[in-house]
């Protein structure tokens, strides 16, 4: 089993963010993506992950959501975690907003690791436990502890 951890690295854990809209959100996580992986341009990360939303939303409810893009110039993936101050409207199953987000970025063509990958994140947040201690953090670095612990 593919362990959370080690998709996501310490600066791509973020506590607390104050964002207004799904956009500001998605923009929000494109720049930390590009910070990470700085040979993809954030428009091209930004597009992917908008291309991906207007599939369907990434809302998969309960306040969770894994906006999620496939890139082509992507060389390994990676995830990212932020923890919303106010949950925002993300057109989730549900209709509930959103405070948890796990973004995905994986290559181009690799759809049987992208789908592991999706399956271990939805599995991860099914534990109301591990969602509660996510949202329960107030900084970065707890963030990322209870995601190094539980995962």
């Amino acid at each position: 089993m593919m362990k959370l951890s080690s998709l996501i690295c310490q600066d791509c854990s973020k506590a607390a963010v104050l964002f207004n809209s799904k956009k500001r959100i998605l923009e929000f996580i494109s720049e930390l993506a590009h910070d990470k992986l700085p040979y993809l341009s954030q428009q091209d990360i930004l597009s992917a992950l908008l291309s991906r939303e207007k599939l369907g939303s990434t809302g998969i409810g309960r306040g969770i959501a894994i906006p999620h893009g496939r890139m082509s110039g992507a060389q390994e993936p990676l995830a990212l975690v932020l923890v919303s101050e106010t949950p925002i409207s993300f057109d989730a199953i549900d209709n509930r907003p959103v405070d948890i987000f796990v973004a995905l970025i994986v290559p181009d063509g690799d759809n049987q690791q992208h789908l592991k990958t999706l399956a271990t994140i939805a599995d991860k947040l099914n534990d109301k436990e591990f969602c509660k201690q996510l949202r329960s953090a107030k900084t970065d670095t707890e963030l990322y502890q209870v995601i190094v612990k539980q995962s």
